[in-house]
Order: structure tokens, then C-alpha cells, then sequence
């Protein structure tokens, strides 16, 4: 029974990475600027997720008010990720966007034991370094007047601030449901980026409202929160690098709808990524 138990938690896992990999197509198809389609799939899907928690009587309410600063923060953090993650998209492509930032394994492996008291675990360290070489392959150069670079560049800031979210967030999670958690993370991004409205043109989601929807709900509402309640059963490092497999699917998802072929150094790079989630997955259902 607890080999079943275990191999539904992996398979939930990964039906949530399937599911969070579309953000790099959408992200990539969506021309509206990154932090209005960031606001618009915030607000959606913190929509969505309040009427989900009202339907399944789902409790919002936060038990400890010492836990507000780390709701808020989270939230802060995830929004730094995702726009950033966006630009990243637009100045490269699905795979050295999503690949640039899946370096967050390495350093999740480095921030978990530090921030959580944890003890550092030399094969985290390792299978995270593996991840780290493979970006040396994505990158043609390290001149920031490419846009390669300036991808990859943003790829890996993303990588850094969604490390720290998760980190902030484990704890949280053994005592709150993960909607409720993703909830309140939805609504501090959506109300914090609200400024760009005023600033930047939003007449974008008259056209393209149908895969910003899905992006708030597909890839943000259902994806993420199943991410998040991942943590109840897997370490931060550990659900952080079995989730390398998200690029794989993005990968597929951008030849089959937007025609992108990755180079050869874009898949020496990217099996050295994906290597890591193969070794992985096998430690952890041992």
C-alpha cells in the first residue's frame, strides 16, 4: 500500500510538471508585455482559486499572523519569477528560457540547508553542479548584447528568486492546504503589479484573453498549486529536481506549436539538465 501511496505522489508530481510546462509556450505566444500578462493571469487565477477553496470549503484563514510576512513574501518572490521568467521567453526561445531556468535545483540544493537549518546533502550538490554545466552549453557567449545571453541571464535571476520561494513556502505547507497558500501568493503579485497598468499597454488581452486564460488556470491555478502540495511529501531539492522534467514537455510543446528546433549545444545542455532528474527520481522512490 505504501508503494501505491508513493508512486500516486510521483506521478501527482509530475502531472503538475506536464501541466506547468505550458508556461513557456503560452509565454512565448503571448505579446502582451510580461508584467500585464503576469497581472492578468494573477488576477484570473486567484479568481478561480477563491472560488475553489469557497466550493470545497477550503479555510483562508492564516493561523498565525508571524506567517502574513512569509505569505507576502512568497508572493513578492513569485512575481519577480514569473515576469522575469517572461522576458526571459521573449529574448530567446521555449527551450534556453526553460532550460536557463531549471538551474534552480543547484540553487535550492545551496539555500534549503542554509535558510531551513537542513543538512547539506553532497548529492543534491552534485546532480545541482550537472544542472549548472549544462547551462554552459546554452550559452553561444556571455556578451549581454545578445539576447541569448540577456535570456539566459534572466532565466537564471528567475531561477534564484522561485528557489527562494519554495524554501520560504516549505514550512507553510505542512500547515496550510497549497491552495490556499498559491491563493494569497496570487493575490499579493496581483496587487503589487497593478502600478503597470498605468504605464504599459493592456489593449493586448482583447486578443489573446483565450491563452491567458488558459495560463491562469492551466499552467497557474491547477499546476501550481499541485507544485506546491508536492512539499508535503518531498523535500524542497528533491521536488525541485525531479520538476527538471518540465522542460522536456515545454520543449516538445514549442516544436509541435510554435515550430522551435533546439540546436545541438541546446540539447547537450538540456540532457545534462534532464540527466538529473532521471538519478533523482530513482533516489527518491527508493
Amino acid at each position: 500500500m505504501k508503494k501505491s501511496a508513493d508512486i500516486s505522489r510521483v506521478i501527482e508530481l509530475n502531472l503538475a510538471m506536464v501541466l506547468m510546462s505550458t508556461s513557456g509556450v503560452l509565454g512565448r505566444y503571448i505579446t502582451m508585455p510580461p508584467p500585464v500578462t503576469i497581472w492578468w493571469r494573477c488576477l484570473i487565477a486567484a479568481v478561480f482559486l477563491g472560488l475553489f477553496c469557497w466550493w470545497w470549503k477550503v479555510s483562508l484563514r492564516v493561523h498565525n499572523k508571524r506567517d502574513i510576512p512569509a505569505l507576502i513574501l512568497g508572493g513578492v518572490l513569485l512575481g519577480g519569477h514569473w515576469i522575469s521568467y517572461f522576458f526571459a521567453l521573449h529574448y530567446s526561445s521555449v527551450a534556453i528560457g526553460m532550460l536557463s531556468l531549471f538551474t534552480y535545483p543547484a540553487f535550492t540544493a545551496i539555500l534549503e540547508p542554509l535558510i531551513l537549518k537542513t543538512r547539506f546533502r553532497v548529492s543534491h550538490i552534485i546532480l545541482g553542479g550537472l544542472a549548472m554545466l549544462g547551462i554552459y552549453f546554452l550559452a553561444p557567449g556571455f556578451d549581454l548584447q545578445d539576447n541569448y545571453t540577456r535570456g539566459i541571464a534572466l532565466g537564471l535571476f528567475s531561477s534564484i528568486l522561485y528557489s527562494l520561494r519554495n524554501v520560504f513556502l516549505k514550512h507553510k505547507v505542512q500547515r496550510y492546504p497549497g491552495s490556499m497558500l498559491m491563493f494569497y501568493q496570487l493575490v499579493v503579485v496581483t496587487i503589487f503589479s497593478w502600478p503597470v497598468l498605468l504605464v504599459l499597454d493592456t489593449s493586448g488581452i482583447a486578443s489573446q484573453w483565450l491563452p491567458t486564460l488558459t495560463l491562469a488556470l492551466v499552467t497557474t491555478a491547477i499546476g501550481h498549486t499541485l507544485f506546491v502540495m508536492s512539499f508535503k511529501h518531498f523535500s524542497v531539492s528533491t521536488a525541485s529536481i525531479i520538476s527538471s522534467s518540465q522542460p522536456i514537455y515545454g520543449i516538445v510543446l514549442g516544436m509541435i506549436f510554435l515550430g522551435e528546433i533546439p540546436g545541438l549545444n541546446t540539447i547537450i545542455g538540456g540532457v545534462l539538465i534532464i540527466s538529473t532528474v532521471v538519478i533523482e527520481s530513482v533516489r527518491s522512490y527508493r
